[in-house]
């Protein structure tokens, strides 16, 4: 079985040189490739006005027809400027092997985080860079592992009755076809939760460029077979003109935010009210949920059921407390937004 993992590069950001590979894998692995990685990882930090993402990303290099999953690290260091020294693992994977890593990223943020806080130590203990390459090493045998098996994972499991396989949409016997915008602060799982209802999914289209996801998912009900249209719409700033494009003709909305993160919560009326400024020509009535995700890390929760209750009755929507790491009433709620919009259709006078 092929590797799915083709190259690992460290970069260090350097305040005068800019981005520095410092250590790869394979050994002989071209300077081109590790410059245009290094290069297109720095150039990410500083479009965002230099903040750093504390989640996995994935980006594509067109030219090598690869992608990357990165992870950024950010340390203290007052001989740095701005007090702060910065780096990026960078793992580079085919572009055909990319649903992979977006199914399953949700369990690779663990190991990263893990030798993240390893590398910071070491870094901050001015340690020799082989003791880093020994951790960067350990964790691409431990992410190659993980994904080997979510790999073989896929290979094995049959679909399920309820989630029809790609035959049903080519045999034209779809009875129902519904948009849903999803929306909701970065970083609080919104692609990690389609990713997790879509397991059997037969087409993920992720548009960077225009910070929009789209995910199609085929389940049979009572009502006939229901082909559901995801889209998830990039919650950075920079995308706010163009997501008020991809709101029109939508008949149900989902909100979602982190119950760890009490800013993701407050921030869910404003994306209601984001989405409904620019459907007000459309006059069909809006079905939706507010999903409080990561219900499984109970010991840092941050928002109170009684409060996220009292939101979603304010906004007449539906909450359900959900987990995109273990899967909790994710499959149950989308069925019910499907279901829903459906009995809206028919009871139309």
């Amino acid at each position: 079985m092929k590797k799915l993992i083709d190259a690992v590069i460290y970069t260090d950001v350097h305040d005068e040189l800019g981005p520095n590979p410092i250590l790869w894998l394979p050994p002989n692995l071209p300077e081109s490739v590790r410059m245009l990685v290094g290069i297109k990882t720095v150039t990410l930090l500083t479009g965002d006005q230099g903040s750093v993402p504390d989640s996995l990303l994935i980006i594509p290099f067109p030219s090598l027809k690869l992608k990357g999953l990165i992870r950024y690290i950010e340390r203290e260091d007052e001989s740095k400027r701005g007090g702060f020294a910065r780096s990026a693992i960078t793992f580079l994977f085919k572009e055909t092997d990319d649903v992979i890593f977006y199914k399953y990223m949700g369990y690779l943020k663990a190991p990263f985080d893990e030798t993240s806080r390893k590398i910071i130590e070491l870094e901050n203990n001015h340690a020799e860079s082989s003791k880093i390459f020994e951790e960067i090493k350990i964790l691409r045998d431990s992410v190659s592992e993980l994904l080997d098996d979510f790999r073989t994972k896929e290979i094995t499991s049959p679909a399920s009755k309820e989630f029809p396989e790609k035959r049903v949409k080519d045999d034209k016997v779809v009875d129902y076809r519904l948009k849903l915008v999803i929306v909701g602060d970065p970083g609080v799982g919104k692609t990690s939760t389609i990713l997790r209802f879509t397991d059997n999914a037969f087409l993920r289209t992720y548009v960077p460029t225009l910070g929009v996801s789209i995910t199609e998912k085929l389940f049979d009900t009572k009502s006939g077979v229901i082909e559901t249209i995801l889209w998830d719409i990039a919650g950075q700033a920079k995308f706010e003109t163009m997501r008020r494009h991809f709101y029109q003709g939508s008949e149900a909305i989902l909100l979602i935010f982190d119950l760890t993160n009490r800013n993701s919560f407050t921030s869910i009326k404003s994306w209601y009210h984001d989405v409904m400024k620019n459907m007000e020509k459309h006059h069909h009535k809006m079905s939706g949920y507010i999903f409080g995700n990561k219900s499984d890390l109970i010991e840092l929760r941050k928002v109170k059921l009684v409060e996220a209750l009292a939101l979603a009755k304010e906004l007449n929507l539906k909450y359900i407390e959900i987990s995109a790491l273990t899967g909790k009433n994710v499959e149950y709620a989308f069925y019910d937004i499907a279901n829903t919009v459906v009995k809206m259709r028919l009871n139309k006078p």
